[in-house]
């Protein structure tokens, strides 16, 4: 496992700008030829030491874009899950189906995305980053058009499926090829920072949809999404190069794919950090499907004050985030950011249950709104550190890998977030409980499995 940050080129002091068949010459990142000649997805804003100043320019340049294509189609999944929102009683009527027929539409597509990330991982491995993620992306186009069109329910519960599997290349490929450019400290940089871009979504996707309704339908939400994705497609074909040397792809079939997630699986760490960062998510998701309810139905607030906090939770989240990847990694080992992280959500929800639970006696919506705060923030230290240690024991399998992570935390908190409605609509406790069970289990699983303790001698560079 890699003991130092930085990129790849950068760490091995590979001039980007070689254009030999040595063996350095693979390890430079873009890979294929047509890349550009520096590194393009550096996340800091200074260009490897000795580039001349207009090379130091690009690289600027450069990985800006590439920043933001990553950040993009990280947030495209939220986008095309939350945009859809408040739209869902139109879309009944218009329909003419019922209530519960149109919640499949979005069943569908979080089933979707759970499992095109297993299908589209293991064949990024294969072809490469780009091709998968291209194809992926023109389809996701296509069945978010038809979207758009569909006459009856059922087609449009069947094109949503199609559009979250498609939809699930940009997640599983962005992890990839932040595991293809970056080691260490750097990796978990620039994960905070897909955090910034990425977190953004899910708070403006409901106020972009809603704005979309007062001037048209929602097929006119279908058609925005159409045009994002067509964007992104054309951003993707023209700025973001192969990341994953021929010489590192491979060769074998299904079969070859299934005993490359066996082996991972079989890693005992990697394995401790998909369960705890899937268990996170676990508490995000709890957090996602009760807070409407138990912030209005429960506490009496108006959909406005719901929306003002929410909106703060996730700044909440997100400024924690950039906390992490720009003052704490590199500085502090990551597995102790992580633990501090875990332990923080695990006091929070406690705290939680205990108000929910009247232990206290009776509290107004503050004191509750307030440990979701604490909860939600803490979120910014776990989520990315748990992605970047898992995917620093998986150099040779990154796309496998990713599949691995995205799926269990999508299918883990599909498992946890019904279970916050099953007392009833009169209490909270039952959000709390879930997300107290899910924050303990997730400390189990990264003492238990990841054993932080046994590797605290042996890695350097703050890792």
């Amino acid at each position: 496992m890699p003991d130092s940050g930085g990129s790849r080129a950068q760490r091995a002091h590979i001039p980007t700008t070689s254009t030999g068949t040595g063996a350095d010459d693979r390890q430079i990142p873009h890979g294929d030829a047509g890349a550009l000649a520096v590194d393009p997805a550096a996340p800091q804003v200074t260009a490897p030491a000795g580039l001349p100043g207009p090379a130091a320019k690009t690289a600027r340049r450069t990985g800006f874009l590439v920043t933001m294509v990553l950040g993009g189609l990280t947030a495209l999944p939220p986008l095309s899950m939350d945009m859809y929102l408040p739209a869902l009683p139109a879309v009944t009527d218009s329909l003419s189906a019922p209530a519960a027929t149109i919640q499949l539409t979005l069943t569908a597509c979080l089933a979707g995305m759970a499992l095109g990330q297993l299908v589209v991982g293991p064949m990024s491995d294969r072809w490469g980053r780009r091709k998968p993620l291209l194809l992926g992306m023109v389809v996701y186009v296509l069945a978010t058009a038809i979207c758009a069109l569909a006459p009856t329910a059922e087609l449009l519960i069947g094109f949503r499926l199609l559009q979250g599997l498609a939809g699930a290349a940009g997640i599983v490929i962005a992890r990839a090829v932040v595991r293809d450019l970056y080691d260490g400290v750097e990796m978990a940089r620039f994960f905070s920072t897909l955090m910034l871009i990425s977190g953004v979504a899910p708070v403006i996707a409901p106020v972009i949809g809603g704005q979309v309704l007062r001037i048209t339908d929602w097929r006119g939400i279908f058609v925005v999404l159409t045009a994002v994705g067509i964007v992104l497609t054309l951003v993707v074909w023209k700025w973001l190069h192969e990341t994953l040397p021929p010489a590192d792809r491979h060769t074998g079939g299904v079969a070859d794919a299934l005993r490359t997630m066996r082996g991972l699986l079989a890693d005992r760490v990697f394995t401790g950090y998909m369960v705890a960062g899937g268990l996170a998510f676990a508490v995000l998701f709890a957090y996602i499907a009760a807070s409407p309810f138990v912030v209005q139905e429960i506490y009496g607030a108006s959909p406005q004050t719901f929306s003002l906090l929410f909106g703060i939770n996730s700044i909440g989240l997100i400024t924690v985030g950039q906390i992490n990847g720009k003052l704490l990694v590199g500085r502090i080992s990551l597995d102790k950011v992580l633990g501090f992280g875990l332990a923080v959500i695990v006091l929070a929800a406690v705290a939680l249950l205990l108000m929910t639970a009247g232990v206290f006696g009776e509290v107004g919506l503050l004191p509750v709104a307030a440990g979701l705060f604490v909860l939600m923030s803490a979120m910014g230290l776990a989520m990315p550190n748990t992605n970047a240690q898992a995917l620093m024991r998986t150099k040779h399998a990154a796309g496998s890998a990713s599949a691995l992570l995205g799926t269990s935390s999508f299918l883990i908190g599909a498992v946890a977030s019904p279970l916050v409605g099953i007392a009833g609509e009169d209490t909270a406790v039952p959000m709390a409980v879930v997300q107290v069970v899910c924050a303990v289990a997730a400390v189990a699983c990264f003492l238990l499995l990841c054993r932080p303790w046994q590797r605290a001698g042996r890695e350097a560079g703050g890792l």
